[in-house]
């Protein structure tokens, strides 16, 4: 079953963006939850100059066949014109919480 669940991450400039993103994911059944990190400061080379902005990064916690669906969601929904959007796979983890994720994500 651990590889059926995935974590999906994006990055928003605040931290009501990131809520509202997170909440959003969640009661759509697209996401079984999501976390947010504290604000950080990210650097990056947009249109050919370096910048500077503080973020917040929500990592969402689905499964594979959600993913799809959850990312054509976050870039519908999301404020950014190339938003972040990394997927990482869980290797391993508890047979309950994994079975919590599929659960909470099958749609309705």
């Amino acid at each position: 079953m651990a590889t059926d669940v995935v974590i999906a991450q994006t990055t928003v400039d605040s931290e009501r963006g990131a809520s509202e993103l997170a909440r959003g994911a969640v009661e759509a059944r697209l996401a079984a939850c999501a976390h947010i990190d504290a604000p950080f400061t990210a650097v990056y080379r947009w249109k050919g100059t370096v910048e500077t902005a503080t973020e917040w990064r929500i990592s969402f916690k689905t499964t594979r066949d959600r993913l799809p669906a959850l990312g054509a969601w976050v870039g519908q929904e999301h404020g950014y014109e190339v938003p972040e959007w990394i997927v990482f796979p869980v290797e391993g983890g508890s047979d309950a919480y994994l079975a919590w994720v599929a659960e909470e994500t099958a749609p309705a």
